[in-house]
């Protein structure tokens, strides 16, 4: 399990994340794809930060 404490580096996430996907990233694209990665962890952090009752329960699921 990840240690919730540590702090996400994007640099080292795309260093990384790219041979383990199989990708091949133009140097070039870092700077552009980890600023991405840094705004796509503030939107995860927002969503994880908000606080929840252990009484909610989850949505249901509807199908067509």
């Amino acid at each position: 399990m990840p240690d919730p404490s540590a702090t996400f580096d994007p640099e080292a996430y795309a260093a990384a994340a790219t041979p383990l996907l199989g990708l091949s990233l133009d140097p070039r694209w870092m700077d552009s794809v980890t600023a991405n990665l840094r705004v796509l962890a503030k939107a995860a952090e927002l969503v994880s930060d908000f606080p929840l009752a252990d009484e909610v329960e989850a949505a249901p699921t509807f199908e067509a």
